[in-house]
């Protein structure tokens, strides 16, 4: 469940920093007020907590991986 909660947010992201890049348009600031509102950070804070959790699906796939092989 957590791995696709992480996987969800990251998409998120993903789409978010597509848009800034292509754009120049910040959804999440536009939804919540600005890029230093409590709401925006807090979106921001999250996402980054999920890219770290998902840092471990790298390895543990692979260690599932090998262990049948």
């Amino acid at each position: 469940m957590w791995d696709k909660l992480a996987l969800i947010l990251l998409i998120i992201g993903g789409v978010n920093w597509g848009l800034v890049g292509i754009f120049e348009f910040d959804l999440v600031a536009w939804l919540f007020g600005g890029t230093t509102a409590i709401l925006s950070r807090a979106v921001y804070i999250v996402v980054a907590i999920s890219a770290v959790w998902c840092i471990s699906l790298l390895f543990r796939r692979e260690a599932v991986a090998l262990e049948h092989e």
